[in-house]
């Protein structure tokens, strides 16, 4: 899908690009497929701020989306790619033969009147299609993967994003994922057939502040330009450096290229190869 560049009749219009929405065939969402987004304005259950620049955006239902697919065995019928304000992919609404609807993401080559079908067993390797990896050949590219067996699409399932079987040993497949990295997956996981659709979103260019508040980001300060009580970075006549070995976190960690993940993390162990 294209992104649509506007006439720069105005600096921010100069700057900025939008997706271009023609293969949307459906505006509103289903009424019983959404419920109201809770906004958190990056504060936990104490009210402290825990992700900062959070806050304010346009409001938003969100779409209830089937990662889990448990209709198995039964066609679906696509009747509507929808855009989601949620994610950057696109959602495609399916209606089961026993009259269930639900949404899933739309893969790439994913059109309406295509049927889909989830199924724990061997069945057509076709794009949107959903099953276990052990009945997956190798070569093929997957998407909404699952974890463990039985808990859902928890990784790639961003726009444009795509994950590769490579081999099997063991139970376990081993796929290589968009950024790099290759990893064990249990055979009985399950996956859906093809990339993710919208692969343009990356080629956006929001161009003014006023569109990123719409999606929920407020400004970022840089810490140099605070006082020392507020950052590490902090304090000084005018304009200077950071003042440190190593730049640090508001929090006094250290930040950029330093690795974060837990050396003894108990699912290490299915990580072949670090991503670049």
């Amino acid at each position: 899908m294209p992104v649509r560049i506007y006439k720069p009749t105005n600096p921010a219009r100069r700057k900025s690009s939008v997706a271009d929405f023609s293969n949307l065939t459906k505006k509103q969402p289903e009424k019983k497929l959404r419920e109201i987004r809770k906004r958190t304005g990056g504060r936990n259950n104490q009210g402290k701020i825990t992700v900062r620049h959070r806050g304010g955006g346009a409001k938003r239902f969100y779409r209830i989306i089937d990662f889990k697919r448990s209709q198995f065995d039964i066609p679906a019928n696509v009747t509507a790619i929808e855009y989601d304000p949620n994610r950057s992919a696109r959602i495609a609404l399916l209606r089961y033969e026993n009259g269930h609807a639900a949404y899933m993401i739309a893969p790439a080559d994913l059109h309406v009147g295509d049927t889909v079908v989830s199924s724990q067993g061997k069945i057509d390797i076709k794009s949107g299609n959903r099953l276990s990896l052990e009945h997956i050949p190798t070569g093929i590219t997957v998407h909404a993967i699952e974890m463990q067996p039985g808990h859902g699409a928890q990784v790639v399932r961003s726009a444009g994003m795509g994950a590769q079987v490579v081999a099997f040993e063991d139970g376990f497949a081993h796929l290589r994922l968009p950024s790099g990295e290759v990893r064990k997956f249990s055979g009985r996981c399950m996956a859906t057939i093809g990339s993710v659709g919208n692969p343009d979103h990356q080629n956006i260019r929001w161009g003014k502040a006023g569109r990123m508040r719409l999606r929920g980001w407020r400004p970022s300060v840089r810490g140099k330009a605070m006082n020392p009580v507020d950052h590490p970075h902090g304090g000084g006549e005018g304009n200077q450096p950071v003042g440190l070995r190593h730049p640090k976190t508001p929090q006094g960690k250290p930040a950029l290229g330093v690795l974060t993940r837990k050396k003894k993390k108990a699912s290490n162990k299915f990580i072949l190869k670090r991503r670049t």
